[in-house]
């Protein structure tokens, strides 16, 4: 099979224009970025016309460290509904230039399941990830001028400042610096670092936000620190929200794209889920639910964390609620879930799949307290056998759910038909909204135990002093009726990433908390999660090259 590149590179695509059409926008309205990309205007979402559509979110059992394809899956279904004669739009977040070049690779599709054009939307794209770097490093420049400065000082202790520089890129020695050793015109030394974008609150507050004016004052609300006398400091307390929406005054429209069979995609944002949100911008599903009568859209990693952030925080802003969601799982995550070893994972294991399979049905018992219809979709992989579908098969079917094979990646929608026959079904019989895990009204203790027990499955949360201290400035700053966005390790249920499957009489331990009031949510920080990822050994960027005429290879 030719690889994700000479795939891509094999169509001809449809100009911009054409896919504009399909979903009724005004070509004359398009911001053009070449023949291919386009930014779609603010002015395209209709409260009235999303009422009509119907939302489906796509998540994913536990991903082995390769990721388990809920991208591909939901571009298949997208051009699976298509096929079958739906008005359908996918929407998904923008990838990041950090797991592009490391161990993840691009996130714009596989096979023949893709959008496209994937180097320039795995690359710089339209620039969305750029300004949200820039304006986050605009506010480190104003926070460490008005230290220096003697005449507009606001006295902040620079011990006591949290924001921390952005760069799109897997760089571990980032992490941690020490900053302004230049002596007096230097600046004040300090301690800092930086975030990959991905990770920074603005990217978090660019997918929050319902207009210009909300993510101005949603800036403005960014903690910074606190004064000597123990005051807050706020990034409207710098007048820095003026300059940095100016910043993004093109980052928060939405950028229409088309996957290889020339259907509709809408790509905006790309907040990671094991330390944000997760998933795409308000404003993009709010495109895609006024333009077209299905929306596909995902969010990051296993359900545990994706999946909840969605409902509980996305869904709650935006007043949106899903019809159905489609559950990824492939064979191979099932069998490393199994105990199986990584390498081994090709090897047919009827047994391991079997040990695996609680990994499934956890996800299965957190998605249905939301109390909308599930699809499990199982992404195929060649090496998989009947038998070991036969036991997802007979899961599904014991509890409840309903079951489907996805094969976009090796047949484009000829294989996601009857994964698009069972999601439309699944349509069809939801009336109700989802359940939230919490109320907005509970303490942060409270909302933290139930996503703990509810959807990890975890016996008690234990809180570290340091945890306990910033619980107490928390509730002094009123910030209690604000959502909680976990952060925590995607690769296990628990905040442990060795223990696999279903682990059960676990504990989470809260670290510490950090606020991110310009989002809207505080962080409780559960072990060690990372803001700047590193390299793995053998980083993809190494097999990565271009040649005289501009072709690259080894991108996928």
């Amino acid at each position: 099979m030719k690889t994700d590149i000479e795939i891509a590179h094999s169509v001809k695509p449809l100009h911009i224009r054409e896919i504009a059409e399909k979903l009724n926008i005004k070509t004359d309205d398009l911001e053009y970025y070449g023949n291919d990309k386009a930014k779609i205007p603010l002015s395209y979402i209709d409260e009235d016309k999303m009422k009509q559509s119907n939302l489906i979110l796509v998540t994913a059992i536990t991903p082995t460290p390769a990721g388990e394809g809920k991208t591909t899956t939901s571009i298949g279904l997208n051009d699976g509904l298509n096929r079958i004669g739906k008005k359908s739009v996918v929407v998904l977040r923008e990838p990041s230039l950090g797991p592009v070049f490391g161990i993840k690779g691009g996130a714009a599709g596989g096979g023949y399941s893709q959008v496209i054009p994937m180097e320039d939307i795995n690359l710089h794209f339209t620039g969305d990830f750029s300004a949200i770097e820039k304006a986050n490093n605009l506010l480190s420049a104003l926070i460490d001028n008005n230290v220096q400065s003697k005449n507009r000082n606001l006295r902040i202790d620079p011990r006591t400042v949290l924001w921390k520089r952005a760069i799109d890129m897997n760089d571990r020695s980032l992490r941690k610096i020490v900053a302004a050793l230049g002596g007096k015109t230097g600046g004040i030394p300090q301690e800092t670092g930086f975030n990959i974008t991905a990770a920074s609150e603005v990217m978090a507050i660019l997918c929050l936000s319902k207009d210009l004016n909300d993510l101005k004052k949603r800036l403005g609300n960014i903690y910074v620190g606190d004064t000597f006398d123990n005051k807050p400091v706020f990034a409207r307390d710098l007048n820095a929200q003026g300059a940095m929406t100016i910043l993004l005054k093109d980052a928060i429209k939405p950028n229409l794209v088309q996957t290889l069979e020339g259907n509709p995609a809408i790509l905006h944002g790309g907040p990671f889920a094991n330390i944000a949100q997760g998933t795409n911008s308000i404003i993009a599903t709010k495109t895609g639910l006024s333009n077209a009568d299905y929306v596909v859209t995902e969010a990051g990693f296993g359900a545990d964390l994706g999946a909840e952030k969605f409902f509980n925080i996305k869904c709650r802003e935006g007043n949106i609620s899903p019809k159905a969601v489609v559950l990824v799982a492939t064979i191979r995550a099932l069998k490393y879930h199994g105990d199986k070893p990584l390498k081994e994972l090709g090897q047919p294991d009827v047994d391991a799949v079997k040990r695996g399979i609680v990994n499934l049905e956890k996800h299965i018992d957190t998605l249905q307290s939301f109390g909308l219809p599930i699809v499990v979709a199982l992404n195929r992989f060649a090496a998989d056998t009947d038998d070991e579908i036969k036991v997802v098969q007979e899961t599904c079917d014991k509890n409840g759910v309903r079951f489907e094979v996805s094969e976009g990646f090796t047949k484009g929608s000829e294989g996601t038909t009857n994964l698009a026959q069972k999601v439309v079904e699944a349509v069809s019989e939801c009336n109700t909204t989802f359940s939230p895990t919490y109320n907005l009204d509970d303490d942060i203790r409270t909302k933290i135990q139930k996503i703990s027990s509810t959807v990890y499955g975890a016996k008690y949360v234990i809180f570290s002093n340091k945890a306990k201290k910033q619980l107490d400035k928390i509730r002094k700053m009123n910030f209690c009726d604000m959502p909680v966005c976990m952060a925590k390790t995607q690769k296990s249920l628990s905040d442990d990433e060795k223990l696999l499957g279903r682990p059960e009489n676990f504990d989470i331990h809260i670290r510490e908390f950090e606020i991110a009031a310009g989002a809207g949510f505080i962080i409780p920080i559960a072990g060690n999660i990372l803001r700047m990822p590193g390299l793995p050994e053998v980083p993809a960027a190494e097999n990565m090259d271009i040649d005289n005429n501009g072709v690259i290879r080894g991108l996928s």
